[in-house]
């Protein structure tokens, strides 16, 4: 199906098309301006350079329309092979009219170019060459003539005044009579005699000439005693002559002759004519390969017409047969939609076409039923898809015999497992805290079982209510999901929050006896010291073990209190928390000279925003049990203890790592440290982390107890953002993804 789809859409390609129409359009006006540029009807000289550029664009025109051809006839071929319906019609009709437009077409181009050719050979024979070639020869010939004819006598008037010198010289009337009778028998309109500077001496107009100048100086110049000079004008039609008088003391004659202009400019066009003629002779062949070229391209277009002819005919008759192979082919592949357009001039392929669609419209109808139903169990699966990837609650999916069926993304992330690897195995494997309730939920007799577990992923524990519900499924064959809500911090809070309620109590109530008790015993010992003379000894040792123990209960009732109003960030302002860092490292490295601090903290300043004192506060506290914990280690050796401080940044959440090498946490309960008076030390209250952590969760942040990765001992992490949420509805960035890349371990 997929084949004669393509056959088809093979044949609809062959139609006319945008490219083809644009290289018709272009050949023919290429092939219209070589014509005028080779007739001469344009500005453009038709030289041998232009005629070889336009038969070069004409060329390329040409190898166009027959790529154009070649890829339309491979389609064509292609579709037939293909066996595509209306292929074979296609090429029948192009055949034909691609044969009846070939063959009067190239005969007309053959007969034209013989008889351009025969016509041209003529013209270009070699007696028109001699014809043109001796007229150019006469005219020239004619004209030296004329100028030989007017120096002889110029000659002869000179001398006839070189004779009358004398008579200059006695009469200048007399000789200016004769002078004038000279040039009258000479046929001369005017003769004069001027000086080297082009005054004139003498002058006899038989004959007035308007506009008639003396010959300019270099002109003058030029004239010598022996010959004359022939001067031919541009313009007018009269012929001058000068020649240098002998005896009249280097003074000039200058005569004049009417002569017929066309006898002047005849030499000059003839040449002109034969030089056209040798440029024609020179392109006689470039002006028939021209047309004949011309010709071709004409050919070319209106066989690329009749084959665009063809093509549409045949398109037009097989279009209805093509428009129901394609329906069929949608009908097959599913598309009971399909309707093909019916046509009444199409005859009894149109009453064909109404026959299919009532076909494909009673298929439509019994489709629509069957996909109704599957519809709605797929709208029902993506919703519960779309539920388990939303909901913050981990869901998991087990069958009958125990398997992970389904886990949505919250779960993946409590259990640190993705779907991929736990769906399909069993779920005592994968998940094995859940082991146990499911196991119990098989053999209860409600649906429901619910309980709390506790998980531990990466070294973190966190509190899980766990339900798992059974499928309501006959036998034994039914599966169960079971819903994971997170409440450790739930839990966390809970808990702190009654303390915190218990310590504002047992402060208020502790608080208000111990100062009279103290004052009553410093009272009775300044009163009584001095009267007691026996056991003396006896008496300052028990009033100092009540006001000692006064104190003590005072201070942990501080601590309670401390607790209790632990006040929230007030100066939160951009700190550096680096410089936080070192300065309580350096009362700390002080403090025990005897452990080994070291710090892996940014040269350059790390600014958050936070509260310096209470930070400074935390990250004391902090060090301080590391300190202790080194101290309180049962194999701990003096002056091996290390303890290593790192600070860094990563994707807007600033985290402080503290490292030490004591006895380290506990792996159960590890979290319910983090609560008040929850304690691994003897001498331990209880509140400093739950301190800590309150302190970074005003921060928006929190406090991670872990393992150290390089063995023996404990690993703190405090983080926060460095730029708290502007509002109070965003969530804080998970400590998973506060990887920061500058906290290492020992």
């Amino acid at each position: 199906m997929r084949g004669k789809t393509s056959a088809d859409d093979e044949i609809a390609a062959t139609g006319p098309g945008w490219v083809g129409l644009v290289v018709v359009v272009a050949a023919l006006v290429s092939a219209l301006a070589s014509f005028l540029i080779l007739s001469g009807l344009t500005p453009i000289e038709p030289t041998e350079s232009v005629t070889v550029n336009a038969l070069a664009v004409n060329l390329g025109f040409i190898l166009a329309l027959g790529a154009i051809m070649a890829v339309q006839a491979k389609r064509l071929v292609r579709a037939r092979r293909a066996g595509a319906a209306g292929a074979r019609l296609h090429l029948r009709f192009v055949a034909l009219f691609s044969g009846i437009a070939t063959v009067p077409v190239v005969v007309v181009a053959v007969v034209a170019s013989i008889t351009l050719a025969r016509g041209l050979e003529p013209w270009f024979s070699g007696w028109v060459g001699t014809l043109l070639q001796n007229t150019v020869e006469i005219a020239h010939e004619y004209r030296e003539l004329q100028c030989r004819t007017l120096a002889r006598e110029t000659t002869l008037m000179a001398a006839d005044l070189d004779r009358a010198k004398v008579l200059y010289d006695a009469d200048p009337n007399l000789f200016r009579e004769f002078m004038r009778s000279r040039a009258t028998f000479l046929g001369f309109p005017v003769a004069m005699v001027v000086e080297p500077d082009g005054r004139v001496v003498e002058e006899i107009v038989n004959v007035p000439i308007p506009g008639l100048e003396v010959p300019g100086p270099r002109d003058l110049a030029d004239a010598d005693e022996e010959d004359a000079l022939c001067l031919v004008p541009r313009e007018d039609s009269v012929l001058r002559s000068i020649l240098k008088l002998q005896e009249h003391d280097g003074r000039i004659l200058f005569v004049t002759r009417f002569v017929d202009r066309r006898a002047l400019d005849f030499p000059a066009e003839a040449e002109a004519g034969m030089n056209y003629y040798n440029l024609l002779a020179q392109l006689s062949s470039g002006i028939q390969i021209a047309f004949a070229s011309m010709l071709a391209v004409i050919t070319l277009i209106i066989l690329l017409a009749a084959i665009w002819f063809g093509l549409g005919s045949a398109d037009r008759l097989v279009a209805p047969i093509r428009r129901l192979i394609r329906a069929t082919q949608q009908v097959a592949e599913g598309n009971f939609y399909v309707q093909v357009p019916v046509r009444r001039t199409e005859g009894d392929l149109a009453f064909l076409g109404q026959t299919f669609n009532a076909m494909t419209s009673e298929l439509r109808r019994q489709h629509d039923g069957l996909t109704a139903a599957s519809d709605l169990i797929d709208r029902r699966r993506r919703f519960t898809e779309a539920v388990l990837s939303g909901v913050s609650a981990g869901v998991v999916g087990l069958d009958a015999h125990g398997a992970v069926t389904i886990m949505n993304p919250s779960a993946e992330r409590l259990f640190g497992l993705s779907e991929t690897n736990a769906v399909g195995r069993p779920a005592a494997d994968v998940l094995p805290e859940l082991a146990g309730l499911v196991e119990t939920a098989r053999s209860a007799r409600t649906r429901l079982t619910q309980a709390q577990i506790a998980i531990q992923r990466g070294g973190r524990e966190r509190t899980v209510d766990v339900r798992v519900t059974s499928e309501q499924a006959r036998g034994d064959e039914k599966g169960f999901v079971v819903t994971l809500d997170d409440i450790t911090d739930l839990v966390s809070a809970q808990r702190t929050s009654a303390w915190a309620d218990v310590a504002r109590r047992i402060a208020h109530e502790i608080k208000n006896p111990l100062t009279p008790i103290q004052l009553s015993a410093e009272r009775i010992r300044r009163k009584y010291g001095k009267v007691i003379t026996e056991d003396r000894a006896v008496f300052d040792q028990c009033t100092d073990t009540i006001v000692r123990q006064v104190d003590d209960i005072k201070r942990m009732v501080d601590e309670f209190s401390s607790f209790a109003r632990m006040p929230k960030p007030k100066i939160v302002e951009r700190e550096d928390l680096s410089d936080t860092v070192r300065q309580a490292l350096f009362m700390m490295r002080i403090a025990h000279p005897d452990i080994a601090f070291e710090d892996e903290l940014p040269q350059e300043p790390l600014l958050a925003r936070f509260d310096r004192r209470l930070v400074s506060q935390a990250v004391a506290n902090i060090l301080k049990n590391a300190a202790e914990s080194i101290a309180e280690s049962p194999d701990a050796t003096p002056g091996e203890g290390r303890i290593t401080v790192a600070v860094g940044l990563e994707e807007g959440v600033v985290a402080i790592d503290v490292v030490d090498t004591g006895r380290g946490f506990p792996t159960e309960n590890r979290q319910r440290l983090l609560e008040p008076y929850m304690t691994t030390r003897d001498k331990g209250t209880g509140l400093g982390l739950p301190i800590v952590a309150k302190i970074f969760e005003e921060h928006g942040g929190g406090v991670e107890l872990r393992d150290n990765p390089a063995g023996r001992g404990a690993w703190v992490r405090l983080w926060f953002p460095a730029e708290p949420a502007r509002e109070a509805g965003e969530t804080t960035p998970s400590a998973d993804a506060a990887r920061i890349s500058g906290a290492t371990t020992p």
